[in-house]
This record gives structure tokens, sequence and C-alpha cells, in this order.
């Protein structure tokens, strides 16, 4: 499947899934995507942001949208670096964000997004070919997981 093909896919697999399943994928692709990472931010982010994300990612699964958001903002008020962000840490705090996001407005598009943020961390660390974006047992892998998730 090449890249196009599978970006279209999983848009269609978002706007077909129920809001059950939105919910449970978001969740889990944010856990997911946090246990991928060594997320190490004491040169990213003060230490009220570095606490305010440990407790986002905890919670991703039961917080609403109003506790993420105020976590968020903690975040965004403690970053330390200057447009450089660890890109692992830049991927985590992006996953949030399209989380928060979508529990605020239900958004189908910002689950869409959480997908893509989850292929392009695993693609980061395969390195899928375009023409063939699922031959990595990894993004195969990845890919199964989302539709598995989608269309629960």
């Amino acid at each position: 499947m090449r890249y196009d093909e599978l970006e279209a896919e999983i848009r269609r697999l978002v706007t077909g899934a129920g809001d059950e399943s939105l919910r449970v994928f978001g969740a889990e692709t944010v856990e997911r995507m946090v246990r991928a990472e060594d997320l190490l931010t004491e040169d990213e982010l003060d230490e009220d942001a570095a606490a305010a994300l440990a407790v986002a990612c905890d919670r991703a699964r039961t917080a609403g949208a109003a506790e993420l958001r105020a976590l968020l903002t903690r975040i965004d008020d403690g970053i330390l670096s200057d447009g450089d962000m660890d890109p692992a840490l830049l991927a985590v705090v992006s996953a949030l964000e399209h989380l928060t996001t979508y529990r605020e407005t239900g958004r189908r598009d910002e689950i869409y997004e959480l997908a893509i943020r989850s292929i392009e961390q695993v693609d980061h660390q395969v390195s899928a070919a375009l023409d063939d974006f699922l031959a990595t047992p990894e993004m195969a892998a990845e890919y199964e997981r989302i539709r598995c998730l989608l269309t629960a």
C-alpha cells in the first residue's frame, strides 16, 4: 500500500468509526505513543510542565477535555526549547493536543491526525518505503492496530 492510499484508508476508517471506537482509539493511541518513547524532558520542559506531561500521559484514557486542556496549557507555558523540541516529545505533545481537541469539539479530523502521528512515529523507527508502506512488520502491525480499533 502506498502512503497516499494508507492516508485515504485511515480517513475512511475514521469517518466510518463509531463514537466509542474513536474514544478508545484516541486514548489507546496516546498511551501507545508514550510507551514507545523515552521522553527526555529535563532540557525541554520546566519542572511544572514535565509534571503536567506525566499526568496528562497517565490520565489520557480517563481525563476530560477541560483537565487535558489545563495540563496542555501548563506544558505549553513550561517549554524551554526555542522551536527545536525533541521530535519524540513533540510527537507526544501533538498526540495529546489532537486527543484533547477531539474531546472538546468532536471533530473526527483530530482522530485522523492522531492516527497519522502514530504512523509517523512508527515510520521514524523503521523507515517505511513510500511505495509499500506496510512492508515492514512494525508498520503492518500499527496499521492493523488502527484498523481493529476503529472498526470495533
